[in-house]
């Protein structure tokens, strides 16, 4: 199965992630499992750069579901250009995209993948209104 982003996605940050020496599994190319990793760092630092972390009330972001699809495979060494979009703002969620493609190569996607993000409230454990803040930047 395969997911696809959708056309009506805004971008809302770059960053590089250098891929590392203990990133590689023995196959001799980059685990599955760190390909998560890459997202969640890039969804991470956006998150933290747009202020959107938990709140003096105890609300915040958890992530709900993942994907990734695997283009092709990264070896170290090299550096990647991560691309976050988001989509599909709801009442408490919305959707973010990830694109993973080497700084040698541009254009070319190694990856793509994302995450449904809800907002809750951490100790009831119950989904919230996106603060104000969040919803204007993705729509």
């Amino acid at each position: 199965m395969r997911f696809d982003l959708p056309d009506e996605k805004t971008l809302v940050y770059e960053m590089v992630i250098p891929m590392r020496w203990g990133d590689m599994d023995a196959m001799g190319h980059v685990n599955n499992t760190i390909y998560f990793r890459y997202m969640e760092t890039v969804r991470l630092e956006w998150l933290f750069t747009v202020g959107g972390t938990k709140d003096e009330h105890g609300n915040g972001p958890v992530i709900v579901n993942a994907f990734c699809n695997f283009i092709q495979q990264l070896k170290y060494p090299g550096d990647l250009l991560a691309k976050h979009y988001v989509a599909n703002p709801g009442r408490s969620s919305f959707d973010t995209y990830i694109t993973l493609a080497r700084i040698d190569a541009p254009g070319l996607i190694c990856a793509s993948g994302g995450a449904k993000t809800v907002w809750v409230n951490y100790a009831a454990e119950k989904s919230v209104p996106l603060p104000e803040s969040v919803r204007a930047l993705i729509g």
